[in-house]
């Protein structure tokens, strides 16, 4: 994978680049036949200057779930944007913002993952408190799109990425012209822990169960 420019001129790569990108080093980690891409001393030296990365990812904080891992990329790759059970907040708006707006970035991937801790957390009902409450507030819509609807855990998890996704198509004003624009693409897709395996879901994840 090559130096990619900084600037505003627009994606480095096409939708289609990236999610092949992204696949194919997925396909490299759960295979075992990691290349540990653009991780050298001369990548640092090369993106010390400015960042162009290819994707953006909104992760879950699970330290299983490293993006830059699972996908076999390295330093410049992606524009990551974490928090337990993949839950989007106005920072991570305005991160989004910035790197759809600013450093070019063309698509989002929203991922989600197999049993995920913060998900099972939201199910159980459980009353938390501190800020663990948030999270498991935010996770309450997808909690009531699945009630009583296939496996509990499955389907809150897939209508937890269809919710992020949606709220990122209509946050304006940046994010919501840009996809409504054809300028930024919203797709989802679900980690297994147990295989390591990437599967990238239709524009409505909830088709996938």
């Amino acid at each position: 994978m090559g130096a990619m420019e900084n600037g505003d001129s627009g994606p480095a790569v096409t939708v289609d680049e990236a999610l092949k990108l992204l696949s194919d080093g997925n396909w490299r980690f759960q295979s075992g036949m990691t290349m540990g891409l653009n991780r050298t001393t001369m990548r640092r030296q090369e993106v010390a200057a400015g960042q162009r990365p290819f994707a953006a990812v909104v992760g879950c904080s699970d330290s299983r779930v490293p993006p830059e891992l699972i996908f076999d990329v390295g330093l410049g790759d992606l524009f990551v944007v974490r928090a337990a059970g993949n839950v989007l907040d106005e920072a991570g708006l305005g991160s989004l913002e910035y790197a759809a707006g600013h450093l070019g970035v063309g698509i989002v991937v929203v991922l989600g993952h197999t049993d995920c801790g913060a998900v099972r957390a939201a199910l159980s009902g459980t009353r938390f408190g501190g800020h663990l409450s948030y999270i498991t507030g935010a996770l309450g819509q997808a909690m009531e799109d699945t009630a009583g609807v296939g496996d509990p855990l499955a389907r809150c998890t897939l209508a937890n990425i269809s919710s992020v996704m949606e709220k990122i198509k209509n946050t304006g004003p940046v994010l919501s012209r840009l996809c409504a624009e054809g300028t930024l693409a919203v797709r989802g897709a679900l980690y297994d822990l147990e295989t390591g395996a990437v599967d990238f879901l239709p524009e409505e994840p909830m088709e996938s169960f």
